[in-house]
């Protein structure tokens, strides 16, 4: 459960950041990390345009850059996106000016004032920092959808157990998550769907 929804003692470790957004309504934000990936993150907005949600998409700097018109695709459909730094790196083995200046460099291409640090690794000073330019998005239920050891079904059975209204949801449109993904995302919004949620964006 640690993983899959961190606990508060965990999260007040990130003063100022954004992990749920409690509502009186039935409702999630549903979130994609480290694209845009040919193959992968238009098969995901496909399955997004079939039931009509929309979604924010945390992407990588270079990904951006390699994959414009993937990353196009993306804010065509009408969704969100946010930075994810430049490079995929993790805040604890990076000073703080060398951090901010790779997510500066992201921003450059992403053009957003969201952001979530890769692994949800960040020291103190980057948090101060960043927050005063960013929202920091981190999350409620993380699927694990990248993890070799997990399956489709333990995918879907994540969202299952950990949602509630408010949740920030995090799958990622990587190559690692691609088995996972492509067997968990239709089941995962159909059981949503089901059970009342509705899908909102980031103000």
């Amino acid at each position: 459960m640690f993983i899959e929804q961190p606990p508060w003692f965990y999260r007040v470790l990130f003063p100022g950041t954004t992990w749920r957004i409690p509502e009186k309504e039935k409702c999630v934000y549903l979130t994609f990390d480290d694209g845009p990936i040919p193959g992968i993150t238009p098969w995901v907005l496909d399955v997004l345009e079939k039931y009509n949600i929309k979604a924010t998409f945390f992407c990588v700097g270079d990904n951006v850059r390699k994959y414009p018109e993937v990353f196009k695709m993306v804010l065509d459909r009408g969704h969100r996106v946010g930075n994810h730094t430049f490079n995929h790196i993790q805040g604890i083995k990076y000073w703080t000016k060398n951090y901010v200046v790779n997510v500066e460099k992201a921003t450059g291409l992403i053009k957003s004032n969201l952001f979530r640090p890769p692994h949800g690794h960040m020291r103190r000073p980057q948090i101060l920092r960043l927050r005063k330019k960013y929202r920091i998005i981190m999350w409620d239920v993380v699927t694990r959808d990248y993890s070799p050891h997990m399956t489709p079904n333990g995918v879907f059975n994540v969202v299952k157990n950990y949602t509630r209204n408010g949740s920030i949801i995090v799958f990622h449109d990587s190559v690692k998550a691609e088995r996972n993904i492509r067997g968990a995302l239709p089941k995962a919004i159909d059981w949503l769907l089901q059970q009342g949620y509705t899908f909102k964006l980031f103000d």
